[in-house]
């Protein structure tokens, strides 16, 4: 069956409006847009994906900035609703108006789908599927659970999640109604890193050694078709040492990460770069070649000529910019957001990319 994302070509904006806002714990709060009939094949999703929303960020309604926050809801070819989750972030330039202006009624421009994250190929019949999230990772993997859940009868989730604190801890509702539904093939288990627990493998924070002592505890590792890791850097990273540690070959994770504030910073420039470049792309079937300016990432060229290329993040985390590397090499500073196969099968992410050799020429379509 051809994918939605197929069928639409690259991502574009549209204006949705606002159907409803709810509020889910003091910094957080789920937002529904409404899709109007015509607007549905373009904005059908796979579990996993996000949404990138164009927020207001100036007095005089002129400037704005770019975000992107996941889908919750079960995946849908044709969604009559989209609901993200968006937690505030402290000093941060869109959640804030989110959380805090943002009302019913109001419209914003809200880009199709896009993303990688989530299920690979077809589910494995009756198979068993694990994740860990940390925060507002719950977001996309409510979503993937949910719809694994409902479309595979035989199909068992086992769901690890970590929170500050039981006020903190987003969708908890929504979890608990999933328990409810599938009382045996759904397992939960809950940290909180700031609160007081019983002593145990899942009291305080969870770093590689405590998930590799917890994991076999709730179920066969070796059995799990696939793991899914959501949420600040520090935790995926760990998540995955404990993972590898247990033997579970890289191919199984796959990973989403929502914040790098403790990422180590990139590395500085090499000095690989040619002194004359000029990069060819190609974006909704057109085709265009630019001069790239010394020390210049790839999608600012592309910006320069095209303003409908996608992106959001800017800081290798959505994947909302991954291009095919046509011809020519490229550094990239950053790539959370590519899997190992999307490396080796030659995708980049645009907003990270400097050119390595004279000629460089990437395909947004594919």
């Amino acid at each position: 069956m051809t994918s939605a994302a197929a069928r639409r070509g690259h991502a574009v904006f549209h204006d949705l409006k606002v159907a409803d806002i709810r509020r889910l714990t003091p910094d957080a709060v789920a937002v529904t847009f409404a899709v109007p009939p015509e607007l549905r094949a373009a904005y059908g999703f796979r579990a996993g994906q996000h949404l990138a929303l164009r927020i207001p960020t100036g007095t005089d309604g002129g400037a704005s900035d770019r975000r992107t926050y996941s889908i919750c809801s079960p995946e849908d070819p044709e969604p009559a609703e989209l609901t993200v989750g968006v937690r505030e972030v402290a000093d941060g330039a869109c959640s804030p108006y989110v959380n805090r202006r943002l009302a019913p009624g109001e419209t914003l421009p809200v880009l199709t789908p896009a993303g990688r994250f989530g299920l690979r190929g077809t589910p494995v019949p009756g198979g068993r599927y694990g994740a860990v999230v940390g925060g507002s990772g719950i977001t996309p993997v409510l979503s993937i659970a949910a719809t694994l859940l409902g479309r595979h009868p035989r199909a068992r989730f086992c769901l690890v999640r970590s929170d500050r604190s039981a006020d903190s801890a987003m969708f908890l509702e929504e979890v608990a109604d999933l328990k409810d539904r599938y009382p045996d093939r759904l397992q939960v288990v809950q940290s909180l890193s700031r609160e007081e627990q019983q002593a145990g493998l899942t009291a305080g924070r969870l770093d590689a050694a405590r998930l590799a002592e917890l994991l076999p505890a709730l179920l066969p590792v070796a059995e799990v078709a696939g793991w899914f890791l959501c949420g600040p850097f520090g935790l995926i990273q760990q998540a995955e040492r404990g993972l590898r540690a247990l033997g579970v070959p890289r191919g199984r994770i796959h990973e989403e990460i929502f914040h790098v504030d403790d990422a180590p910073a990139p590395e500085p420039a090499a000095g690989d770069a040619p002194e004359h470049s000029t990069l060819t792309a190609t974006l909704a079937g057109r085709s265009g070649s630019w001069p790239l300016r010394p020390g210049e990432k790839l999608l600012d060229a592309v910006l320069r000529a095209r303003p409908d290329a996608p992106y959001a993040c800017r800081g290798g985390v959505c994947g909302t910019c991954r291009a095919f590397l046509v011809r020519g090499e490229v550094r990239m500073d950053r790539s959370y957001a590519l899997e190992p196969d999307e490396l080796a099968a030659g995708y980049v992410l645009a907003c990270q990319s400097h050119p390595v050799t004279e000629q460089v020429e990437l395909d947004f379509d594919r």
